[in-house]
Parts: C-alpha cells; structure tokens; sequence
C-alpha cells in the first residue's frame, strides 16, 4: 500500500509527536539525518522545533507521508532559498521514511512527491540537497533523478577517524 502524502499538514501534537518518533526512529537506524546514534527523542525536539519555526515564518514547508495506519512515516522539509539571486531553487532537508517501510518504493515516492510540490510552488525551477557520503544516501538520490553537482570531501564528521563526504544534489523540474 502507498503513503498517503500531504503538503503543509496542520501541526498539531500528533504531528509533532508523529515527526519527533519518526526522527528518533530514523537516526537509531542509521539514517543520515542530522544525528549519530543513540539519539532520544530530547536530542531531536529542539532541531524540530527550528523547523517548525521556519515553517511558521514562511520559510519552509513540510511534506508529510502517513501510512494505512495514518502514522507519519515519510518526510520531507522544502525550505526556500532567501538569497535574492537563489530564489528559483529549493533546499529539501530531513528526507526520512521510517525503517519499517524502507526497501518498498517509499523514499522513490517521497521524493516524487517532493518534487511534484515544488513544481506547484511559484518560480521554482530545481530542488537541491546535500547528504552524507558512505551511506548509499548518494546512488539513491541519483536514482531519483538527482546528479551530484559537489561534493567537499571529509566535511562531515560522524566520529573521530570517521569523516564523510558532504555530496551537493540538483534535480532540475522541468515543467513541459
């Protein structure tokens, strides 16, 4: 069964809840999003809440994937560029499907749905993302439509004497 997508879901403590256990979830499994395991839900809340803040500001926009159950197992935060000169992109950040439904198409579905989103956003013309190298994150994106465009090599340091990549991502949406 697909995820069930929605773009600027109402935030409510479901929500929040909902996001805040999917984090957790997806960090303790490994997942390249922002934290080193074992994380709790108390490391995730405040980087949570700095989204939310930008989403309440106008910044940024969630997408949210819920499942037959309607739990949140799928995100994705587009969050507007501001430069002047970088206002026909988008950055996505935090893309996350819960371990329980991974290796079943629902990351390929996410990021369509992401991109298919952003082509409804005005004067947005690519989405742009970064992400950790040695994962495997890379060869997915690319298999989403992504190319790698930079990459900064030891730019992430997930341990001592465990230093990753940081891989810069471009999708182009053309809209034909």
């Amino acid at each position: 069964m697909a995820l069930i997508f929605e773009l600027d879901p109402r935030v409510d403590r479901a929500l929040t809840d909902g996001l805040v256990e999917l984090w957790t979830d997806v960090s303790n499994a490994g997942g390249a999003v922002g934290f080193v395991p074992p994380v709790t839900a108390d490391d995730i809340r405040p980087e949570l809440v700095r989204h939310l803040t930008a989403m309440a500001e106008g910044r940024c926009r969630l997408l949210v994937g819920y499942d037959e159950e309607g739990a949140v197992s799928a995100t994705a935060f587009l969050t507007l560029n501001s430069h002047r000169l970088m206002r026909h992109w988008l950055w996505v950040y935090t893309v996350m499907v819960h371990p329980r439904h991974q290796g079943r198409g629902y990351g390929r579905e996410l990021m369509a749905a992401a991109a298919d989103a952003a082509r409804g956003f005005e004067g947005i013309e690519a989405l742009r993302l970064t992400c950790r190298g040695g994962t495997g994150a890379d060869r997915f994106y690319a298999s989403c439509g992504f190319k790698e465009v930079g990459r900064v090599p030891d730019a992430i340091r997930v341990a001592p004497g465990d230093d990753r990549d940081d891989i810069t991502m471009l999708l182009p949406l053309n809209r034909y």
